[in-house]
């Protein structure tokens, strides 16, 4: 037996390491040259370094800064996917511990009684067979499977990219929570940039209804002069009310990421100003490796991969060597080595008929395969997509922004001669309303184009997977009301 097992070993041992799963190549994808918005030059994706750095400082407001350490603190959905990060984490290990032999110990102490009338009784009576004995044992095991065929291996590796997949879905979630929160801010300072920009038109209304009602008095106007103004001064305080009531659902928006509660949480008001991320000149090729979810996917396929061998390795013997020892005596004396046991040797366990079910599993393996594939396929092509979106949206923004401040400062100067005109009796009130529109609407175009341009700003940084360097983002935003007036 001690030769047939040592042969055995011997045969076996050179076959160690036999992987099955098939040679593994990230996917390649045809990338563009380039976007139609920039130059620069394209690569096939490759996974890479995560980046985790604090973009938003790009934007040179503390506000938000704070707001984002806040949220990576405290945020309860970043919380339950960092403990899902865990599970897959403690899961490679799980796997990773059965490259290693596995040792154990017992121990026992017992009585015992036998029964007198027991089936086969030896005769001689109970000085030779007692019916009361104690039993004690005490003794070590060990054991280890042979991993011939990669199994375990495989395992650990599918475990592993697991492990980093789930890493780069934590950091897609963190990133696009970080870029939501990002937004609603904007969002909220771009309310109160109307809200600003009301106020002052109320005043101003308020004040052209007094030069009305005077007029009205003096009997230059008529009481339609006056109806009309009161109008315009009670249309602009309904838009005041609807921008508070918009302002306190983003404000209790971000204090909900921020995981906070929304009773205790405001934000004072405060106009929008900060920096607007421009352009850079050229991307860097590898601008994909820095997605997350880019990089999740693609160790996705990686996992898919191992677990064909896995799958394939089934259909092979499992060979375990154990070995076991100890002492086991009747007595409390358990240094008596004549009562010392051992045993040590392979088993083996070869699957003969198991009604297809080792082909069914990897035919399934290969359609994991293929499915996580198609899902790296279809991540890759909306990350261009997304990038590409953004980029045109930035540039066509950037032009309708300069238009719209142009429209504002034309309109502003249309109401100033009108007013000119209707003091010096040459216009009707009629006039003066009409002129009294245009600015308002014109101004509150330039706002909501500033808004979505930070906000557009924000969905570039997270196309890109964020982490861009402050050389990159150096236009400065301006003041709305400044660049109107």
């Amino acid at each position: 037996m001690r030769l047939a097992s040592a042969l055995l070993l011997g045969c076996l041992f050179p076959l160690v390491a036999c992987d099955l799963a098939p040679p593994y190549q990230p996917p390649l994808i045809a990338a563009p040259d380039s976007y139609r918005e920039m130059a620069g030059t394209w690569q096939p994706a490759a996974p890479g370094t995560l980046q985790t750095d604090r973009w938003w400082e790009l934007f040179n407001d503390p506000v938000i800064d704070g707001l984002e350490q806040q949220l990576d603190a405290q945020n309860p959905d970043l919380e339950a996917q960092l403990a899902v990060y865990q599970q897959a984490r403690a899961a490679a290990e799980v796997a990773e511990a059965g490259l290693f032999p596995q040792l154990g110990s017992f121990a026992g102490v017992s009585g015992n009684r036998q029964s007198r009338t027991r089936p086969l009784r030896p005769h001689g009576g109970t000085a030779t067979t007692p019916n009361w004995y104690g039993n004690q044992i005490i003794g070590g095991l060990a054991t280890y499977e042979l991993d011939i065929w990669d199994q375990v291996h495989n395992a650990v590796v599918s475990g592993r990219a697991l492990e980093v997949a789930s890493a780069g879905t934590l950091a897609a979630v963190r990133l696009s929570l970080q870029s939501e929160l990002a937004s609603d801010y904007f969002a909220l300072r771009g309310l109160d940039s109307q809200a600003r920009l009301l106020d002052t038109t109320v005043a101003a209304y308020k004040r052209a209804l007094d030069l009305t009602q005077d007029r009205f008095r003096g009997k230059i106007s008529s009481d339609l002069d006056v109806s009309r103004a009161e109008t315009q001064l009670d249309s602009a305080r309904t838009q005041v009310s609807d921008i508070a009531a918009r302002r306190e659902a983003l404000q209790d928006a971000i204090a909900a990421l921020t995981g906070q509660a929304a009773p205790n949480f405001a934000l004072p008001p405060m106009p929008l100003s900060g920096r607007l991320p421009d352009s850079p000149a050229g991307l860097p090729s590898t601008l994909l490796e820095r997605r997350p979810d880019i990089v999740a996917a693609e160790q996705q396929v990686k996992a898919a991969n191992a677990l064909i061998g896995v799958a394939r390795a089934a259909f092979y013997p499992t060979i375990t060597i154990s070995a076991a020892g100890g002492v086991n005596s009747t007595g409390l004396n358990m240094l008596n080595l004549p009562d010392s046991f051992w045993s040590v040797g392979p088993s083996l366990l070869f699957p003969i008929f198991e009604g297809g079910l080792r082909h069914a599993e990897e035919e399934a393996a290969w359609a994991r395969l293929h499915q996580s594939v198609a899902s790296y396929r279809a991540n890759v092509l909306g990350a261009f997509q997304e990038v590409q979106d953004v980029l045109s949206a930035i540039r066509w923004g950037r032009q309708e922004l300069a238009d719209a401040i142009t429209a504002a400062a034309a309109a502003q100067r249309t109401l100033d001669m009108a007013t000119i005109l209707y003091t010096d009796g040459a216009y009707s009130y009629l006039e003066v309303v009409v002129a009294q529109t245009a600015p308002l609407q014109e101004q509150q175009t330039v706002i909501d184009m500033q808004t979505r341009l930070a906000q557009q700003a924000v969905a570039l940084v997270q196309a890109v997977g964020g982490g861009w360097t402050r050389t990159d983002l150096d236009t400065p935003l301006p003041d709305v009301i400044q660049a109107v007036q």
